[in-house]
């Protein structure tokens, strides 16, 4: 600052803060002026922004209670407001901190961490037995990563080491420490221990200790850094040994003499997240190539060992473990760990590839204040990161991020063993999903494309190593979400391996052994048929949504290609077994045929309808809500495919729809205008469909006459024979397996179609199911009798005088009754007859049959509706009473003694209920 900006600096600075620095800034200004003082003799002055000196300790002033402060401020509004960002960023200021090697980081923690402890919800969710949420979790996760990183500071003092142990055993013995698997069960050994993989791994884990989200952290206190080959490798980048024979398992040296470090993956890699975080990026560089380097040469080991199993004595016939073959003993190695990189608490896959592309994004030599590898990886794309001065032990043509891109994919598609709970699964999906978006950040060049095509030949070839190895454990991780993403690379530059690692990547093995392969009927959401034994898996539906999406990218790539269609075709129907995922690339199938811009794709339209008959056998007998919707589809993916894929579904309908499917949606549809239409048929094509409709409807009718009877009418219609039959089936199912409304609505479209007589058949036979009490006078069975009785009427006196005593027999209801014998008294039988001719008939006579069995039944009707209203009858409803007795005299008033009848009739009930005074003196004001 020149003089004038110096001078107004120090006036603001004494005139926002007077009241605290007005004293001092008198006595310095006193002492400035003053010729003889201390501060005049001392050259320049002290710099309090400039930080420590280089020989001092980094010790900031850390001011603990707000730190306390703001993380229980945080957790009280619950992971909402953006408290869990505020909470990371705590998390990431930790880091900046160890990263400066400020020794107030450890500080920092141990107050974040006593919050978090302290937190209340922690006993809360204990009792409940509740998970804790997602986001929760994962600030949880990150707590036990930083102590991690604290506890293998390379630097740091034993007592400190100790200190730290202390408090994280104090942390780990409370009951409410969360557990790090996240559902309080499922234990692994000791993390610094490689697994042993075999029966004995499988050990009973409810008598392991639990493992809490700082147990590792615990056993990392274990963890040294005096290995003098450890020490070597990080602090030189000439540290070779050529004439070293690379022939045992943990050689130090490969046999190009570059180092090796053969530790636990995890536990080396959590060393180099060590290294990086507390301001060793240089180190972290070094020890993770030497880990690649490791990695690599066992893929390498493995595969070759592998081979030589197979060709060997072994051959075919070798013991399977859960479907991973018994292997001698000294071929285990990290590689088969049960505990999978990806999804792992340390992340070490995660780190690997931060640390090398942090690398790559630092050009000149000094690793000055690294950008955080997140929020800068976009940059990779715009450096020509490949020209950077290769690493001393990278092959030729290699770089940092090559090497990165190379280890995310040996961690992909390593072969581990789906972990217990719903935390730890659905944290390998996401691991699995953020390392994918990372790498496809990463614009793929020729020195990348081979490095690809390497790592898949390796996958496929690798045996138990790999996730997509010929033999995998029944509960391995499915390997859908890496290889569509692999299918996606590597398509354009090697199209035969892209479908091989993608068809074999389609076993979902875990849905099998519940059930014979051919057997397509079982439902797709068993988890697990042995629950005791396997884990549940709880994100099978995430995985088998990937599984699907794997498909459809196959389907999309493959158009045009008869022999790959085929292929995906076979995959789709041997490995998923969800019918609502077949329907879906069904769909997905015929999108992809039918695009506008071309003639459809008459081998995908093929698949897709395919995959729909396999979706209607596989939902046949289970239920399934949106079968309508299928059964519909499934019937415009033929018409598309043409009249034989129509002719033929309808052929073989019994294996494919229920009957009223068949009958109601799939043959009417076929049959109609805008499928004759669509299909531009002829003459010839048209009678062979119809034929074929015919059939079908007369084989529903049989199966199951109550729902098809009248769609198998309709669909025979134009044929006469195939309509006799149609309805001889009807005739035949009347007698027992038909209800009266089945028939009424079948004898109405009879009536309607001009066949009165047939109509008035099935009539009779409906009115013999029916039976109306004396209450249901709205029944709507009402109008389908007046119907039928208006029908007999108008056919002529010999088909009324049949049709009444079933009337009488069927219907005990007074009103319904008298409304039938006022009508048949106002017109005569048969005025209007079958060609249209009036009958010079005489109205019938209710003194003789058939009229005179219909007003007798009428009045008796009316009698016992009587005596039955008057049990319950209360004082409201007296003058609704009075009025329905009126109703009655009119009926009565129908016979030529009627008025004596009635007469008797109220006399009668003011006999019986002479009880119930104002009512009958109500009926003596109104009838005498």
């Amino acid at each position: 600052m020149n003089r004038d900006q110096l001078q107004k600096f120090v006036q603001y600075l004494i005139t926002v803060h007077h009241t605290e620095v007005l004293p001092t800034a008198q006595k310095l200004a006193d002492e400035i002026l003053s010729q003889n003082s201390e501060i005049n003799q001392v050259h320049g002055a002290p710099d309090p922004t400039a930080g420590a000196s280089i020989d001092d300790e980094n010790c900031w002033h850390l001011d603990e209670e707000q730190v306390q402060e703001q993380v229980k401020l945080f957790l009280s509004q619950g992971g909402y407001h953006g408290s869990g960002k505020q909470l990371n960023l705590l998390f990431a200021k930790v880091r900046e901190m160890l990263k400066m090697r400020d020794s107030n980081g450890a500080r920092m923690l141990t107050l974040i961490t006593e919050q978090f402890m302290a937190d209340p919800r922690l006993s809360l969710w204990r009792q409940q037995g509740t998970a804790m949420t997602d986001k929760y979790r994962q600030l949880w996760d990150e707590l036990g990563a930083l102590w991690m990183c604290i506890v293998l500071n390379p630097h740091c003092k034993l007592e400190q080491k100790t200190s730290w142990l202390k408090q994280l055993k104090k942390w780990n013995s409370v009951d409410v420490c969360p557990w790090e698997d996240g559902n309080h069960g499922g234990e692994l050994p000791n993390l610094t221990n490689a697994l042993p993989q075999g029966a004995n791994a499988s050990q009973d884990s409810s008598n392991r200790p639990h493992r809490t989200v700082f147990t590792r952290a615990i056993e990392a206190c274990d963890l040294h850094w005096q290995d003098s080959h450890l020490q070597h490798i990080i602090s030189s980048d000439l540290y070779t040994n050529y004439c070293y024979h690379d022939d045992t398992e943990n050689s130090l040296f490969d046999s190009r003499g570059w180092p090796l470090w053969h530790e636990h993956v995890p536990t080396a890699c959590a060393r180099v997240d060590a290294l990086r975080s507390h301001g060793y990026p240089r180190e972290a560089l070094r020890l993770a190539i030497a880990i690649v380097n490791t990695l690599r040469r066992q893929q390498q080991k493995q595969l070759e060992m592998f081979r030589t199993q197979k060709k060997g004595d072994c051959g075919r016939g070798c013991l399977y473990w859960n479907g991973i073959p018994e292997l001698p003993h000294k071929s285990i190695t990290s590689i088969t760990n049960l505990e999978g990189w990806v999804g792992h608490p340390l992340d070490p896959v995660g780190t690997l590839f931060s640390s090398l592309m942090e690398a790559c994004l630092t050009e000149d030599e000094t690793f000055s204040g690294l950008p955080d590898f997140t929020e800068n990886v976009g940059q990779c794309k715009s450096l020509e990161y490949h020209h950077l001065p290769a690493h001393k032990f990278l092959e030729e043509g290699e770089s940092y991020v090559t090497l990165a891109v190379e280890v995310a994919l040996i961690g992909l598609g390593q072969q581990r063993i789906m972990p217990d709970g719903l935390y730890t699964q659905e944290k390998v999906c996401r691991n699995e999903e953020q390392l994918i978006s990372k790498l496809q950040e990463i614009e793929l060049d020729d020195t990348l494309v081979k490095i690809f095509r390497k790592q898949a030949v390796f996958l496929l070839e690798a045996g138990p190593y790999s996730g997509l190895g010929e033999i995998i454990h029944r509960e391995s991780v499915p390997m859908h979400t890496f290889a569509k993403y692999l299918f996606t690379c590597l398509l354009p530059h090697d199209a035969e391996l892209a479908y091989k690692i993608a068809l074999r990547a389609m076993r979902l093995l875990v849905l099998e052994s519940t059930a014979p392969t051919g057997d397509l009927t079982r439902p797709h959401h068993i988890a697990s048929v042995v629950p005791n034994r396997y884990p549940r898996w709880f994100t099978l539906s995430h995985i088998e949504s990937q599984q699907c999406e794997l498909a459809s990218t196959m389907l999309t790539a493959a158009k045009g290609d008869v022999r790959r269609l085929e292929t995906v075709l076979e995959s789709i129907q041997k490995n998923i077994h969800s019918s609502s995922h077949i329907f879906k690339l069904a769909q997905d199938a015929f999108k992809i045929a039918t695009l506008m811009d071309s003639l459809p794709d008459i081998t995908l339209l093929k698949v897709s309808l395919e995959l729909g008959l396999q979706v209607m056998r596989m939902t046949l007998s289970t239920l399934n809500w949106r079968r309508r919707e299928m059964v519909r589809w499934l019937v415009t993916c033929a018409t598309e495919v043409g009249v034989y894929a129509l002719d033929s579904i309808m052929q073989s309908w019994f294996t494919l729809f229920t009957p009223t499917e068949a009958t109601s949606i799939v043959a009417t549809t076929v049959m109609s205008n805008s499928t004759i239409v669509r299909l531009h048929l002829d003459c010839h094509q048209q009678e062979k469909l119809a034929s074929s409709a015919r059939t079908l409807a007369l084989q529903c009718a049989m199966k199951d006459p109550q729902n098809c009877a009248l769609s198998a009418l309709t669909l025979c219609e134009k044929d006469h024979i195939a309509f006799e039959t149609a309805y001889q089936i009807v005739l035949d199912a009347a007698t027992t397996g038909m209800s009266y409304t089945q028939l009424f609505t079948i004898a109405r479209y009879m009536e309607h179609r001009g066949y009165p007589m047939r109509a008035y058949k099935l009539a009779t036979l409906a009115m013999t199911h029916l039976n109306l009490s004396y209450n249901q006078d709205t029944h709507p069975a009402i109008n389908d009798v007046l119907w039928a009785c208006a029908l007999s009427h108008s056919l002529g006196k010999n088909e009324l005088a049949a049709i009444i005593p079933l009337v009488v027999k069927s219907v005990k209801c007074a009103t319904v009754l008298s409304d039938i014998l006022r009508r048949c008294t106002l017109t005569t039988p048969g005025m209007v007859g079958l060609h249209g001719r009036r009958n010079s008939g005489k109205l019938m006579s209710l003194d003789k049959a058939p009229l005179r069995q219909l007003l007798d039944a009428t009045i008796g009707a009316y009698i016992n509706t009587t005596h039955s209203r008057l049990t319950h009858i209360s004082p409201r409803h007296y003058s609704e009473f009075i009025e329905f007795l009126s109703k009655a005299r009119e009926t009565f008033l129908m016979a030529h003694d009627g008025h004596i009848q009635f007469t008797q009739f109220i006399d009668n009930l003011k006999q019986i209920y002479k009880g119930k005074k104002k009512l009958m003196m109500l009926v003596r004001e109104r009838f005498g």
